[in-house]
């Protein structure tokens, strides 16, 4: 058996975090990204605990970790789009460089985002 290939990096692929309130508006966010070609897929990651200060007062919520697969060619779209979809006044928008991974894996990426 051989072992998979595994690409050391590419820098067309790349991981988008956002949180959301709760799972039901994470699956609503990525859901319309997928349908626009934005991202290839997208993982709900439930109860997270987020500790910030807003306005001034320091706070505790319980979110979604929304975790997303995209390419350099569309990130700009998605972070605007993202922006758009999010019920947050300042939502969480950040960009990941991809280091590696399984070679098929990113080319599959990079073909759903075309």
């Amino acid at each position: 058996m051989t072992a998979p290939h595994v690409d050391s990096g590419r820098p067309g692929v790349l991981i988008i975090l956002t949180t959301a309130p709760d799972a039901g508006e994470g699956e609503r966010i990525a859901g319309r990204l997928l349908e626009e070609g934005l991202i290839a897929c997208a993982n709900i990651v439930p109860r997270v605990v987020s500790l910030y200060r807003w306005e001034g007062e320091l706070r505790r919520d319980e979110e979604v970790l929304v975790i997303m697969k995209t390419t350099a060619s569309r990130v700009s779209q998605l972070v605007t789009r993202t922006e758009e979809l999010h019920p947050y006044e300042v939502p969480e928008v950040l960009v990941h460089e991809v280091a590696g991974g399984a070679a098929r894996y990113l080319n599959w990426v990079e073909q759903q985002c075309r």
